[in-house]
């Protein structure tokens, strides 16, 4: 299964503080075991949302928000994607996650991420072909 892997945002992560050398170091080390071990599969961190945009749907209306947003506790402040076996290996992975943001409570929130046989029958023989055929050339572009 694959799991998202959500580092919420903080007050310093919105203000734009940068992590230390130390937390980098630490986290290069955890992404290394992390990649050694099969497990992820991407990871990144976010600009503060000062530097974002919402796009808001209202039926056919589109209108655009520009950051920041006020709720920090709703924020991302980066992520990583995990293949792992089950929520319990994820969680364990997440426990041995170097604190995130030193000096502040600081928290990561699992999710499962669909697969397609979690659609059932909405997910037609061309839908899926579809999917298929769009990952493809998702994973050919980025080789390219």
């Amino acid at each position: 299964m694959k799991v998202m892997v959500i580092v919420k945002a903080t007050k310093n992560s919105e203000a734009g503080v940068m992590p230390s050398e130390e937390l980098l170091t630490a986290m290069g080390r955890y992404n290394e075991e992390l990649v050694k071990a099969g497990v992820m599969v991407a990871g990144d961190g976010l600009h503060p949302s000062a530097k974002g945009k919402r796009v808001r749907f209202s039926g056919n209306q589109r209108s655009v928000i520009d950051g920041p947003f006020t709720e920090t506790k709703e924020l991302i402040a980066g992520y990583w994607i995990w293949q792992v076996r089950s929520m319990e290996e994820a969680v364990a992975w997440a426990r041995r996650c170097p604190d995130p943001m030193p000096g502040e409570e600081a928290e990561l929130e699992l999710r499962p991420i669909f697969e397609a046989d979690d659609f059932g029958e909405a997910l037609t023989p061309e839908l899926r072909a579809q999917e298929e055929r769009l990952r493809a050339e998702v994973e050919r572009q980025q080789k390219a």
